[in-house]
């Protein structure tokens, strides 16, 4: 069983080139106490119903016959494969793996890194609502509120379970990515200060901003007589994500168990691909996670003192 486990996590953690955006909300609305660590893991995925539905028509028979091409015709399968191309690029489907620190900076503040999927983010929360105390110095409340904010930057590659990396040199594709998130959340404590854990639930707005292209060497249009090589194509946009989530925490003081789900909806805009083509996207997104958090060190600071009636 033990091996089994292992096996699942250590190629979970192979297929994990896709460099999925990471806008997973785990966080609770209580702030890291100041001089205090978290660190942690989680797994999920990226569920992204629009490249979905566009690699769907990405067949591996058509991949490998025009891989071993020297000189391809633009036809309606390199749209499809164009298509389903910017649309991975766009929502990155698959499994996500990531790991964090959180430092607790301030009274109400704290800051993070995580390495999520190969890309590296960096944020900072502010508690406006709720105590800042500990379990050892626990203040007033159980009800907690903070926003945060987010940047991720990332290149997008490609991953081979989906055949996409064979098409990847033979289109020449390429696109890179930076992410800003803003999560509202608000939390319930169990016990003290999050001593026996939290639930937690908010809203999420999202904005990403990429930049992509094609610049296939050996792909030509043919009109008549006259054959002509397919134009490159360098591009950028940018489009909002609009989202909710819920996650708890449940364990006692030290180690923790989170899980969480995020849903984003995303008209991602209209973009140009080869032969002058251009394609519209919008979907839905479901991440759903399942982490382990510890806290490490001891705030020794008093918290503000209970009222006594």
């Amino acid at each position: 069983m033990q091996r089994s486990l292992l096996s699942f996590f250590l190629l979970s953690f192979l297929l994990i080139t896709g460099c999925t955006a990471p806008r997973a909300i785990i966080n609770s609305g209580k702030v890291t106490a100041q001089g205090q660590f978290k660190a942690g893991l989680n797994f999920g995925g990226n569920i992204a119903t629009e490249p979905i539905s566009q690699l769907d028509d990405i067949t591996k028979s058509a991949v490998n016959a025009i891989t071993k091409k020297d000189s391809i015709y633009y036809d309606e399968q390199i749209d499809v494969f164009a298509k389903g191309l910017t649309a991975y690029a766009l929502d990155p489907v698959g499994p996500t793996f990531d790991f964090y620190v959180r430092y607790g900076l301030a009274p109400r503040v704290d800051v993070g890194y995580k390495f999520a999927s190969g890309a590296h983010v960096f944020d900072a929360m502010y508690q406006f609502l709720g105590p800042i105390g500990t379990p050892e110095n626990p203040g007033e409340g159980s009800l907690y509120g903070s926003v945060g904010l987010q940047y991720t930057g990332q290149k997008a590659n490609l991953p081979g379970r989906a055949l996409l990396n064979k098409l990847e040199p033979v289109l020449d594709f390429y696109a890179t990515r930076r992410d800003l998130v803003i999560p509202l959340i608000f939390s319930k404590s169990f016990g003290p200060e999050e001593e026996i854990g939290n639930i937690s639930w908010g809203v999420v707005y999202n904005h990403t901003f990429i930049k992509y292209g094609f610049d296939p060497g050996n792909i030509f249009t043919k009109y008549a007589d006259r054959v002509t090589k397919v134009e490159a194509v360098r591009e950028k946009n940018n489009f909002a994500s609009y989202g909710a989530f819920v996650n708890g925490k449940i364990g006692f003081r030290y180690v923790y168990l989170l899980p969480a789900l995020t849903m984003y909806y995303q008209n991602y805009g209209t973009y140009k691909v080869l032969g002058g083509q251009k394609h519209s996207f919008s979907g839905m997104t479901f991440i759903p996670s399942l982490g382990i958090q510890v806290n490490i060190g001891r705030n020794t600071k008093t918290a503000p003192p209970r009222r006594r009636y």
